[in-house]
């Protein structure tokens, strides 16, 4: 009989920890926090709008907590290296909680300790992830550029944020999560063939992944196309165009990875939803800025909410499964995080533009489904990252 592993606190064990644990637990706190603040109109910041300061907070709190815990992950995997433990993952863990209590007490706080408590984190990260990056010649390295201009929308935002230029915020957010679309573009596009490709054999089924080298390109080269058009001129035709053109590669892709043959492994075909996201969130951008059509008004949050949010718990309930010695599999209560996670982003789309339900309504319903999807992440998955591996091993 194989003894249990001992019990031990292994929070900073391996960077997808307290990264992954953090993610969850802001995603369901930063949104209650908008929910309250919506009505009241108001924000820790005086300068700053209740939806610029969620959009913030999604994207600069959670999301990038979500991409700490991944890169910080998969780069020793990527270099071969010893993966980052102890005091690197201590250090960046507590920048980014003080940009996150900066923006929670907002207008409490000096101006100059703000900017430094929100700023540090995104550089922090690249520090620790450019020495071995460089050193491997690894491909990878303009994931880094990646990172820095992220970084660059984050002190835009600030800048413009603290000195009530409302319209410069909002781009700085709109930026923003266009370069999140380029990390998914590229992360999904090694991780979901090859994971749909080893589920599907492992049921004993002879499958090839569709991706022609010229579709990859094309995929590759519109995303970044329409990222640029999208930051000079967001609702040009221009953009448009290359919003639609992007969205039909973007799909074009997917349909090649299978994703119809895995609906029995939920940790599979929640990467295909998430991933979906994105093709629908570039197509409604088109067509509102080609057409004019109200009911594709929402087209950000499908993005943002649908392709980021998705795509991150689909990568967070199966790397921290696979990275502590644990089957591949996910539980009822997963399952039905899944489906509350993908309910809410539908509402929040189309709720009211199509569904015509009322405004309050669609924020109260599609916040608590997204609220309950990552409480049920949390409630799952804290013990796993917080206690040793299932196999004994360590990280």
């Amino acid at each position: 009989m194989t003894p249990m592993p001992a019990k031990r606190f292994m929070a900073f064990a391996y960077g997808f920890r307290p990264f992954f644990l953090l993610a969850g637990l802001y995603a369901a706190g930063s949104m209650a926090a908008w929910i309250w603040l919506l009505p009241r109109g108001a924000t820790p910041m005086s300068s700053l709008p209740p939806q610029l300061w969620h959009g913030h907070e999604m994207i600069f709190g959670f999301i990038a907590a979500a991409i700490a815990g991944f890169m910080l992950t998969a780069v020793p995997s990527w270099t071969g290296e010893r993966g980052f433990a102890g005091r690197p993952l201590i250090v960046l863990t507590a920048l980014w909680l003080a940009g996150r209590v900066a923006f929670a007490i907002g207008d409490a706080l000096p101006i100059e300790a703000l900017i430094v408590a929100e700023l540090l984190f995104v550089p922090g990260l690249i520090i620790v992830l450019a020495p071995p990056i460089m050193r491997s010649s690894n491909r990878n390295w303009p994931l880094l550029l990646v990172l820095l201009a992220f970084w660059c929308g984050d002190a835009a935002f600030t800048h413009a944020a603290l000195s009530g230029r409302i319209a410069l915020a909002s781009s700085a957010l709109r930026g923003s999560i266009d370069l999140v679309l380029i990390l998914i573009t590229i992360i999904g596009g090694r991780i979901i063939p090859a994971f749909t490709g080893n589920a599907l054999r492992a049921r004993g089924a002879v499958v090839t992944m569709r991706s022609p080298r010229a579709l990859e390109a094309a995929v590759f080269a519109l995303t970044v196309g329409y990222v640029f058009a999208d930051v000079a001129a967001p609702f040009g035709k221009v953009t448009g165009v290359v919003a639609a053109a992007a969205a039909l590669a973007h799909f074009l892709r997917l349909s090649g990875w299978r994703g119809l043959r895995s609906w029995r492994e939920p940790i599979v075909w929640i990467l295909h939803a998430g991933y979906a996201w994105l093709p629908i969130g570039l197509a409604l951008k088109a067509i509102l800025v080609l057409t004019g059509a109200s009911w594709a008004v929402h087209w950000q949050h499908a993005l943002g909410a649908g392709a980021a949010g998705t795509m991150i718990m689909a990568v967070m309930t199966r790397a921290s499964l696979g990275h502590t010695g644990r089957p591949l599999r996910v539980s009822r209560l997963i399952v039905a995080a899944y489906a509350m996670l993908i309910a809410s982003v539908f509402l929040r789309v189309f709720g009211g533009s199509v569904l015509q339900l009322a405004y309050a309504s669609t924020i109260t319903t599609a916040g608590a489904l997204w609220i309950l999807a990552f409480l049920l992440y949390s409630s799952v998955y804290t013990p796993i990252l917080l206690g040793p591996r299932a196999d004994g091993k360590p990280g």
